[in-house]
């Protein structure tokens, strides 16, 4: 079996974002937040994405914004469940084990569950 390579920079970032996005657009219990409640425009939302873990796994310090006001808003909106951010985090860590293993690999699945957790406590979610 071959090794997979780690994530090396934002293009493999890229395409993390867009095999994680193909899967959660197919999906109808998540992609709804996506599509009907935030309306996202992927084309502009990539390089936000892109932007944030180049930060994060880098720290490139790229990203500016508050990562978290939009998902406050967002629950405002709509209610956020335990399921959604179980199904985000599978869906992210299948996109990542699919291409890359490393410890930038590692490092996101690790980072992304934190984010979940955070996420989880300010919008409210309960088990």
């Amino acid at each position: 079996m071959d090794e997979k390579p780690d994530i090396e920079n934002r293009e493999d970032i890229l395409l993390i974002m867009k095999s994680f996005y193909d899967k959660l657009l197919a999906d109808k219990s998540i992609s709804y937040l996506f599509t009907d409640v935030a309306k996202i425009n992927l084309e502009e939302h990539f390089p936000v994405l892109v932007d944030f873990w180049d930060s994060m796994l880098f720290g490139t310090q790229t990203y500016k914004a508050n990562a978290m006001q939009p998902h406050i808003d967002l629950a405002k909106k709509s209610k956020l469940t335990q399921q959604h951010f179980t199904t985000w985090l599978n869906y992210l860590n299948t996109s990542i084990d699919e291409s890359f293993d490393g410890i930038h690999a590692h490092t996101m699945k690790a980072r992304a569950q934190n984010i979940a957790g955070l996420m989880q406590f300010k919008v409210g979610v309960s088990e």
